[in-house]
């Protein structure tokens, strides 16, 4: 799960991270402490839609200045109740009675431009509101046209989403749209156990200490993304290691071409993170499990997990 978030985190463009899992495994504790690790953000004061002082033309906020502020990156919960008009945007309905003035209130989407958008229990949420949210987070872009208005505001966000497939499985149209999909299990050694209760019991006794304790781990982190951001867009894909992504995909027999292409992006920015100048095979068979589990045809005469068939694939394919 922490790997996935960090490769969500250097490439946004690889298309959010689905986590399956049991109760109480941290999964929205991982995301939160992951937004919040992240440095700063610099945004117009006071713009509602968190746009940079280069975008300042295209903000359909009419910000009296363009004057870079920094902000912690946004992390904006979705909650299952919401309505459409709560996550895309609606009229300022006091405004407009008040002084017959049209302006758009922005929604959950703004909020979590640059940032990421969370949704717990996302295969309880309505399923349209849920082709929004992936639709939006494909294209980047918000395009609101009611009640008089049209307002298009830029919308990129790493899309979060977590569940527990007892209560229901998520659409498998709907699932294929995320970039990556892990699986969370609760541990099942006395040791890790014991060590989540003296971390727990920490950090409930002495919160800015314990903080302290972690400060140069996280230090690092950051630092590890912030290289692994600037040098994504120089690293190599040599071909061999293209043809190794499509072999793979044709031996799990994955649907449509979104495997290959989450492979490629997925690989590029673990390698990225390592610190390599070209994505090789080991990146490849790093990530296949995560970018490729979801997206396998049910086989009612192989009804073993999906990420043991992908292993499997791997074993037959590169040895």
């Amino acid at each position: 799960m922490k790997q996935a978030l960090l490769l969500a985190a250097v490439d946004p463009a690889i298309g959010g991270v689905m986590v399956f899992g049991d109760r109480g495994t941290g999964k929205s504790t991982a995301a939160r402490a992951l937004a919040a690790l992240l440095p700063p953000i610099v945004a117009i004061d006071g713009c509602r839609f968190c746009c940079t002082p280069a975008d300042a033309g295209t903000c359909p906020d009419p910000c009296t200045s363009h004057r870079g502020v920094k902000r912690p990156v946004p992390f904006v919960d979705l909650p299952l109740g919401a309505t459409e008009d709560r996550v895309i945007g609606a009229l300022d309905l006091e405004r407009a009675l008040r002084s017959g003035e049209k302006r758009f209130e922005p929604g959950l989407l703004a909020k979590a431009h640059r940032g990421f958008l969370y949704i717990d229990e996302i295969n309880l949420l309505e399923d349209h509101l849920v082709d929004l949210l992936l639709d939006v987070a494909a294209s980047g872009e918000n395009l609101l046209e009611r009640e008089g208005l049209s307002v298009r505001h830029k919308a990129r966000f790493v899309l979060i989403g977590s569940g527990n497939p007892e209560e229901g499985e998520l659409r498998p149209q709907l699932l294929d749209r995320f970039g990556l999909s892990v699986e969370v299990r609760t541990p099942q050694t006395l040791e890790a156990r014991v060590e989540i209760m003296r971390r727990c019991a920490a950090h409930e006794r002495d919160p800015e200490g314990f903080v302290a304790d972690w400060a140069a781990a996280d230090a690092k982190i950051v630092r590890r993304i912030g290289r692994a951001k600037s040098r994504l867009a120089g690293i190599e894909t040599p071909d061999d290691v293209l043809f190794d992504a499509a072999r793979l995909c044709l031996a799990v027999r994955a649907d449509g071409l979104r495997g290959e292409l989450t492979l490629m992006r997925s690989a590029k920015a673990l390698a990225a993170l390592d610190g390599a100048a070209k994505v090789q095979r080991k990146h490849i068979i790093a990530v296949a499990p995560m970018a490729l589990r979801h997206r396998l045809r049910r086989d009612v005469l192989d009804e073993t997990g999906s990420t043991v068939r992908i292993e499997r694939a791997v074993a037959e394919a590169f040895g």
